[in-house]
């Protein structure tokens, strides 16, 4: 990743963990404060409940004129002592060894609770009993603990999970920008060759060298910047949403395309075949000669010098033959994405067949392509679509 790249990445995660935490962390404390509340409600309905079984005992051994033994409680947690009414203790096993306030309740002290009843008849010795209880104070210890651990795994699960949202949303954002950055030097490479030639023809010709040749250099390399002009403003000016339909002999603008390309392919020594009947379609024209001067481009760009280019337009389909180096198998597929190219040896910057694949798709024109490596490639576009029969 480069500098940006970091800082977009280290941006979004933080953004990301920080206001997930946050939200988790709100329904947290929300949840352990519920909890919280639950377990003091829990542990003094113990308390009260074990205090009036206690009272309900001491009052019933009184009635049966029995004497009271007190025992411990089934429950550790819960323990209790027993008092007359002069505060005096009469039992108690109580943990904690402290002045009761018998003014109170139920009140806290470290981390016990305590709940008092009282005894109001006169005649049984025992007059206060003081519940004390650690039950709340365990409980809040180990959901402080499940919570903590909860918080911990969260945070070490959203961080993962965030690192891998950014990797996932990067991914793409960094294609593009590793696929312009292929583009614009590729665009550069490709136009260095048509205007070198250009400057090149210009110096001589001023120098009255060979003047008929030079000419055609220098109308040849201005088609090839034309050519590539047309490409990248058509793909990237969103030319594609601009449409003008109109009728017209897709034939006689084919003979425009052969025509303007035949400089191209003289420096070559290619021969373009040409056999086409008439196909009237109805259909954006420029985005028909867009079509057709990509395939007759590539198919000049990829062929070998000496070699011929066969063109035809019958029954509404086009068909254009190279015999140059031809696609392998496994890239016939990815020939049609954007920025995907050939041979590099051959140049091109791979934006033309994603033009021809894009407008086909639009008017719904069949493509297809046949293509065998060192051989050559065919290109079939069906435009029964468009055509319309007179």
């Amino acid at each position: 990743m480069n500098k940006e790249e970091k800082k977009a990445f280290l941006g979004f995660l933080t953004i990301y963990i920080t206001s997930t935490i946050f939200l988790l962390g709100t329904i947290i404390y929300i949840y352990y404060m519920n909890e919280v509340k639950s377990l003091k409600n829990s542990c003094s309905m113990e308390l009260y409940n074990s205090s009036m079984k206690i009272k309900s005992e001491i009052v019933d051994k009184y009635i049966k004129n029995e004497k009271f033994k007190p025992i411990k409680l089934d429950n550790v947690d819960i323990k209790y002592a027993l008092f007359d009414k002069n505060k005096n203790i009469i039992f108690s096993y109580l943990d904690e060894d402290f002045n009761i306030d018998f003014t109170k309740k139920n009140f806290l002290n470290s981390k016990y609770n305590y709940f008092i009843t009282t005894i109001n008849e006169d005649e049984i010795e025992i007059k206060y009993i003081v519940m004390e209880s650690c039950q709340e104070y365990n409980n809040i210890i180990n959901l402080k603990y499940i919570i903590i651990s909860v918080l911990v795994f969260s945070v070490i699960f959203i961080g993962f999970i965030g690192y891998l949202l950014s990797l996932i949303l990067l991914k793409p954002i960094r294609k593009r920008v590793l696929d312009m950055d292929k583009f614009i030097k590729d665009s550069a490479h490709e136009l260095n060759t048509p205007i070198t030639v250009l400057l090149s023809s210009v110096s001589m010709l001023k120098n009255g060298k060979n003047p008929e040749k030079m000419m055609k250099y220098i109308s040849s390399s201005s088609k090839q910047i034309s050519q590539i002009y047309n490409d990248i403003q058509f793909a990237t000016f969103n030319e594609f949403k601009n449409n003008h339909i109109i009728t017209f002999d897709l034939r006689d603008l084919l003979v425009e395309s052969i025509d303007f390309f035949t400089d191209i392919a003289v420096l070559k020594n290619i021969e373009i075949i040409q056999k086409l009947d008439t196909c009237i379609v109805k259909m954006d024209k420029t985005k028909a000669q867009r079509v057709l001067n990509n395939l007759i481009s590539n198919a000049i760009k990829y062929s070998k010098k000496d070699s011929k280019i066969n063109i035809e337009l019958n029954n509404s389909i086009l068909m254009v033959e190279d015999f140059g180096i031809g696609i392998k198998e496994d890239e016939i597929k990815e020939i049609f994405l954007r920025y995907k190219r050939g041979q590099n040896s051959e140049g091109g910057f791979g934006i033309g067949l994603d033009i021809v694949k894009t407008i086909c798709q639009e008017y719904n024109l069949v493509l297809n392509l046949e293509s065998k490596e060192k051989i050559g490639s065919k290109f079939f576009i069906d435009f029964s679509n468009v055509c319309i029969n007179i």
